[in-house]
């Protein structure tokens, strides 16, 4: 898929997902991000991609309720007449102790990565239906991706992204005869988060096969790379360095 005059949807208006936006509307495309609090994240991303010389909204809504996923695919559709490419990075990473995972902790972690992801596939399905095809683009971990647990604390986070990923899988089967192609991304070390020592910073670096960080660029390369492609579907694609090699 090319993307000239295309519409783009990110869920994430922040760090990585404002470096795709950028890089999408360098290729032609008109860019809609989802926000639930980066209301200024989101404002300057608008301004970054108007500047570029396409069109651009930010939409406020809360992916963990399936009302507004609909809702905001739905003024995309209304304000672009169309939607090609869905990237669903609305996420939480926070730790949580084992015996701290109450009813609420665990329901909003499913509800952000996994009902997000879906609800908002399902509400852009028959927009992209209506062009002959699209793409659907979820994060995962590169945890997750591998099979198996590593760091105790993330429960309800290591189970949503596994979901992410079986999403993944069975969306691409359900709407391969639509021209949708359906993959994800599982990121490893990309960009540290706020707060990490030097210490920190180097015991990722040494156990990261690549020996370093990847930063945004990686990510965005992978975006590209799986909207340009006519023929992969279902996959997970893990841009950790190596990392799941370790």
């Amino acid at each position: 898929m090319t993307l000239t005059s295309r519409v783009v949807l990110l869920t994430g208006a922040k760090r990585i997902g404002a470096e795709v936006a950028r890089a999408v509307a360098a290729r032609g495309a008109d860019v809609a991000v989802v926000y639930r609090r980066s209301a200024d994240e989101a404002a300057a991303v608008v301004s970054m991609v108007e500047a570029a010389g396409r069109r651009a909204l930010a939409v406020q809504a809360d992916v963990s309720d399936p009302a507004a996923c609909a809702a905001a695919v739905a003024l995309v559709g209304e304000t672009f007449g169309r939607l090609d490419v869905l990237v669903n990075m609305a996420s939480l990473y926070h730790q949580v102790p084992f015996d701290e995972v109450d009813a609420a902790e665990w329901t909003r972690q499913l509800s952000v990565d996994l009902g997000g992801s879906f609800f908002c596939a399902r509400a852009a399905v028959p927009l992209m239906r209506k062009h002959g095809g699209g793409r659907i683009i979820n994060f995962c971990d590169w945890v997750a991706a591998s099979g198996r647990p590593r760091y105790k604390g993330f429960l309800p986070y290591y189970v949503a992204k596994s979901g992410v990923k079986a999403l993944t899988e069975a969306l691409a089967l359900e709407v391969a005869a639509d021209g949708i192609l359906v993959n994800a991304i599982a990121p490893g070390p990309i960009l540290a988060p706020p707060g990490t020592s030097e210490a920190e910073l180097d015991a990722v670096e040494q156990a990261t096969p690549v020996g370093r960080w990847g930063g945004a660029d990686e990510i965005v390369k992978a975006v590209l790379a799986l909207i340009d492609s006519d023929f992969i579907t279902g996959e997970t694609i893990r841009v950790d360095g190596g990392r799941h090699l370790a």
